[in-house]
């Protein structure tokens, strides 16, 4: 591993690519930062599929790829004359040692839970008005839904334990199931997800991760399905539903 000196050396270079660029590349003069946004959410979720690959080295790459966009940001701050890198970085430390003051104060705590509950009350006193103001209204609806319930955990808002959590998952279903009223009937859907992503947080899964997994063992599956029914001259869209079924129990059991 790299050395101390080594690591800032290597930002160090990074920021005078970053400096290069944008002074003598076409296309790197052009950023903004509305244009560069929705390039760093591809990035992110590229993050994100290495990530559940657990493949390293695409998460090194895939993390300098983030890391750019970051330097790239504050580059378009200081061009502005808003803030550079190093407010970037001074803002973070700042709050990072506010907000534990368990390490750099004299406050206790018995394990990560109360820091958690401090980590939200610390938030309310920098000026947040609501501590679901920090959920960002762009995040996509399941993993929104874990982050609303986190955070108001973070107060005391929160079933005593899975078991109670898995009841209210039965009562929303029995809700979903009683209802005859199209729109209605979606509202109680959401009920049923909501209450069920708060059950797999509570029993310490992570349903984003969880769904992410089953979506690639589906495409896996049927793609197989895809090479099994062209080996055998056949075309999915002609079989019928019990015939498919016979191909993909055969691309379960090739997994």
């Amino acid at each position: 591993m790299n050395t101390r000196q080594e690591k800032l050396e290597a930002f160090g270079r990074l920021l005078d690519i970053m400096d290069d660029l944008r002074e003598k590349c076409p296309w790197d003069q052009k950023q903004t930062l509305q244009t560069l946004r929705h390039l760093t959410l591809e990035e992110t979720y590229e993050l994100s599929d290495a990530i559940l690959q657990e493949d390293l080295q695409e998460i090194k790459k895939e993390l300098g790829d983030v890391l750019l966009h970051l330097v790239f940001y504050s580059k378009i701050g200081s061009e502005k004359e808003s803030f550079d890198i190093a407010d970037v970085i001074n803002s973070l430390n700042e709050k990072l040692i506010f907000r534990h003051p368990h390490i750099y104060g004299d406050t206790e705590v018995k394990d990560e839970e109360e820091v958690k509950q401090n980590w939200e009350k610390l938030k309310l006193k920098e000026g947040n008005k609501s501590i679901l103001g920090g959920v960002p209204k762009s995040l996509p609806s399941l993993v929104k839904a874990y982050r609303i319930q986190d955070k108001v955990k973070g107060i005391g808002f929160e079933f005593h334990d899975a078991e109670d959590a898995w009841k209210k998952v039965d009562e929303e279903i029995q809700e979903f199931h009683a209802e005859t009223d199209l729109d209605k009937k979606e509202l109680e859907l959401g009920d049923v997800f909501f209450s069920l992503i708060n059950y797999a947080r509570i029993s310490g899964l992570n349903p984003d991760s969880a769904l992410e997994k089953t979506n690639i063992k589906f495409i896996s599956r049927f793609q197989k399905m895809e090479v099994l029914a062209e080996e055998s001259d056949l075309k999915l869209a002609d079989l019928s539903l019990e015939e498919m079924d016979v191909l993909w129990e055969k691309a379960k059991r090739m997994s």
